[in-house]
């Protein structure tokens, strides 16, 4: 759906990013939902990094976690708030642009207390990404990405050549890359792109390593709207070589 880009923001990169998600907007949020984006998010948001800037994902918290992990895209937000109830130790970040999944997250936190272990950038990831640390980065997930199918498109999906290197810095030695689709197209892009890069190793020993889901990996609303149309989900579970 087309839509109206917002103006250049004053910490906006020099040069434009390529843009790798959709809409920003979606229905108009219920009052409940607007208050937390108006009274929680301001004290979890992570400011957009600017060219240049340094970012220890560690000290985002107060206390700092013993380990931080990433979520790109995080949709609702259920996998990354049930991640962060059940890892006390961890400092979960997720960055997510679209508005009404953010407050979907924020939701989850307020109810489940989760303020102390979960940060967000409500905008693109790869500034942040860029601003990390090297081997700052437990375990990322990324989960039911926009597939871009269009052929012209392709190069805007998130995991591939342009962002692997990214992700592949950030990455702890031994930290999971955990991906999952049910686009029949972005599927073998994911694993083709992921598979040949010398920095990660697939974890798949049998075809029901990627067609079950881990038992600490939570079922989400893309995984239940694709069962009920009768895809298939692929799950992908990948390892950061050491270095």
């Amino acid at each position: 759906m087309p839509e109206r880009r917002p103006g250049p923001r004053a910490d906006a990169p020099a040069e434009p990013l390529d843009k790798v998600y959709g809409r920003r907007r979606g229905r108009p949020l219920r009052v409940n939902k607007s208050r937390l984006v108006e009274t929680l998010l301001p004290r979890l948001r992570i400011p957009r990094p600017g060219r240049g800037d340094r970012v220890d994902p560690r000290t985002l918290f107060d206390p700092p976690p013993a380990e931080c992990w990433l979520e790109v895209g995080f949709g609702g937000g259920e996998h990354l708030a049930w991640q962060a109830a059940r890892n006390p130790g961890i400092g979960l970040i997720g960055c997510e642009p679209f508005v009404n999944g953010v407050a979907s997250l924020l939701d989850h936190v307020e109810r489940e207390g989760l303020d102390a272990r979960v940060r967000i950038l409500d905008d693109d990831a790869r500034p942040l990404l860029d601003a990390l640390p090297d081997a700052s980065i437990g375990r990322c997930f990324v989960l039911f990405p926009d597939p871009w199918p269009k052929a012209r498109h392709a190069e805007r999906r998130f995991i591939g050549p342009a962002n692997l290197p990214r992700l592949s810095r950030i990455l702890s030695d031994g930290a999971e890359l955990r991906l999952a689709s049910d686009d029949p197209r972005l599927i073998p892009w994911m694993l083709w792109h992921v598979w040949r890069h010398p920095d990660f190793e697939w974890l798949a020993r049998g075809p029901g390593d990627w067609r079950e889901r881990p038992s600490d990996w939570p079922e989400t609303r893309y995984e239940q709207k694709a069962r009920e149309a009768g895809r298939r989900p692929v799950f992908l579970r990948f390892r950061r070589r050491p270095r």
